[in-house]
């Protein structure tokens, strides 16, 4: 594959959200966040329903449900990140600022030998 491993996952986020939302991210950046993290940030992501409802001040209806279905396609979320990294996802959290029309999925992976981090040292 030609592309780095975060571009990979990168371009499978704009595809999923793509097909979850009906249209993707208009600007999408992966990040490694220290040795067992992966951070995506996913920007102009809203549908036209969800821009009224951002209209109507329904910041919590919103996020409800966009969360809702994040979680709902957790495991389609997390395999570009298990393939490009050949690292399991421990966990997965989700965030979105509905109003900047930005969304933060986080990947924390488990260390190199199966444990829950890495031996580095916690900052």
């Amino acid at each position: 594959m030609s592309d780095s491993p975060l571009q990979a996952i990168s371009n499978a986020m704009a595809q999923i959200y793509k097909n979850q939302f009906g249209r993707g991210p208009t600007k999408v950046k992966t990040y490694f966040a220290g040795p067992d993290a992966v951070v995506c940030v996913l920007e102009d992501t809203q549908t036209p329903a969800e821009r009224r409802l951002v209209e109507l001040g329904e910041y919590q209806r919103l996020r409800d449900v966009r969360l809702f279905f994040q979680y709902a396609t957790e495991a389609d979320l997390k395999r570009p990140v298990e393939e490009a990294t050949g690292r399991r996802v421990r966990a997965f959290i989700s965030g979105i600022d509905t109003q900047a029309d930005a969304s933060a999925e986080i990947f924390l992976l488990e260390g190199d030998d199966g444990s829950a981090a890495s031996s580095a040292p916690a900052a």
